[in-house]
């Protein structure tokens, strides 16, 4: 599956997913240097989602906080 992401690196809120009008806003502790907020973007859409962090692919928006990723596997955890 597909999902629209907004990111919101360096918050105090994170780490946190809320779904928002067919979007999921990631909050995020990690600042967007040298890729730590993919990174983390990645490890923690990984466990929302009940799959493995190879499971979520990044397709769109590796350098902004607006991206689409990939999810494989069963997503049961939504």
């Amino acid at each position: 599956m597909r999902y629209a992401i907004y990111v919101k690196p360096n918050s105090k809120k994170g780490p946190l997913v809320v779904e928002l009008d067919n979007e999921l806003v990631v909050y995020l502790r990690e600042k967007p240097v040298d890729g730590e907020a993919n990174v983390a973007l990645i490890k923690l859409l990984a466990k929302h989602f009940g799959v493995a962090k190879t499971c979520i692919a990044i397709k769109t928006g590796q350098n902004s906080r607006h991206k689409i990723i990939k999810v494989l596997g069963n997503t049961a955890g939504t």
